[in-house]
């Protein structure tokens, strides 16, 4: 078995995956999103380790508060830098019958070699997954978080052919993703995937600055507003939530 690098363990969560959730946040990120409010989270050798047994074993303590539809979510940080850590610890997950959620950007992804496989093997173990799409233009992706997106379109991609339920979130940042040209594109590329089972808007805050002074980063969106209710329903409009949330109900 191998061990994880963990950042913090939150043992009930309500909004990341069906149900209520015992979270796992991974350590370690390869995406510097401007506006990320856990850059705490961003090295990994600064996790704690732990093994999958001991993880396994916190979180079946509180199996009866989750409901039918609850179970373990790993986020991060970015859980696919820890493959044969995630590949472990949702294999122990479903012998006992556990729901298993990914929270992922799809930084990591790639179809070569040895990871790919083993990212294979990850899915016959994982029920669903929450995929950000951070900027759907592969320039403003790149400069928003420093790296290009096609790799995660090719993640999007493969899970839809091999039918895997997706939930898709997006940040909306007022000058940079809150644009109706990129929210337009963003809604037919959704449209393109069969695999989708809810859609939401993520507005745009500020409770992370904090950190980024105690950790001496400097804060890229600084004076950026939050979006206002209006343009958070437009967003919402145009990416067709309701659509997604009626066929959840």
């Amino acid at each position: 078995m191998t061990d994880g690098y963990i950042h913090s363990i939150e043992s009930f969560g309500a909004v990341d995956g069906p149900g209520m959730r015992y979270i796992v946040f991974t350590a370690g990120c390869p995406l510097r999103c401007a506006f990320c409010h856990n850059p705490d989270t961003w090295n990994m050798a600064e996790g704690k380790k732990m093994s999958p047994e001991e993880i396994l074993e916190d979180a079946l303590k509180d199996r009866a508060y989750w409901g039918t539809k609850g179970g373990i979510t790993v986020s991060g940080g970015e859980p696919l830098m820890q493959l044969d850590f995630l590949l472990d610890l949702f294999t122990l997950a479903k012998k006992e019958n556990v729901n298993t959620c990914i929270d992922t950007s799809g930084g990591p992804f790639t179809k070569e070699g040895e990871w790919f496989k083993k990212f294979e093997e990850l899915m016959k173990v994982t029920d669903i997954l929450l995929m950000d799409i951070k900027h759907i233009d592969e320039a403003e992706h790149e400069k928003l978080t420093g790296r290009p997106n096609s790799n995660i379109i090719e993640m999007f991609r493969y899970l839809d052919a091999i039918k895997k339920p997706i939930w898709i979130r997006h940040v909306l940042v007022p000058g940079i993703s809150d644009n109706d040209e990129y929210l337009t594109r963003t809604r037919d590329f959704i449209r393109s995937l069969g695999n989708v089972e809810r859609v939401e808007i993520l507005p745009y805050h500020t409770l992370g600055i904090a950190k980024y002074k105690e950790l001496g980063i400097p804060y890229r969106l600084e004076g950026t507003p939050m979006p206002t209710k209006e343009r958070v329903e437009n967003a919402r409009r145009i990416l067709e939530c309701d659509k997604y949330d009626a066929w959840q109900k």
